[in-house]
């Protein structure tokens, strides 16, 4: 009996250990036609938004890469006109963009700007009219 619930225990612990991790827009959805400029929040489950600079374990900052490839688990993001940083933790923003269809991408990434790869990334497809 005893080791039984040992085993529920250890059970349980592992499965809220290992929560799983995932990012989403928040705002706009999938498909949304904005006006410019529009709001775009950030949202991520299963790590903490911490700051640049910070490397503590389980931890990143958002980036928004505007019709830009995706950045490979542990390769810098960028940091231009189409890779936008929020190093100071921010978790939403305005953007200002021309008229036209754009493809948003979300990529959470480590203090260092290390992308945590295509599991910490999120894509949507937006109308600006």
């Amino acid at each position: 009996m005893k080791r039984l619930i040992l085993a529920a225990s250890l059970m349980l612990v592992g499965s809220t250990a290992f929560a799983q991790q995932s990012v989403a827009f928040v705002e706009p959805a999938d498909g949304a036609t904005v006006s410019s400029p529009f709001k775009v929040k950030f949202a991520v489950t299963g790590m903490n938004i911490k700051p640049a600079g910070d490397m503590t374990e389980n931890t990143g900052h958002h980036h928004l890469l505007i019709n830009a490839k995706p950045v490979k688990e542990g390769d810098v993001v960028p940091a231009d006109d189409t890779h936008i940083h929020f190093g100071k933790g921010q978790t939403e923003t305005e953007v200002k963009l021309a008229p036209g269809t754009y493809k948003l991408s979300m990529q959470f990434a480590n203090g260092l700007h290390q992308s945590y790869g295509p599991g910490m990334s999120k894509d949507i497809t937006i109308t600006v009219k």
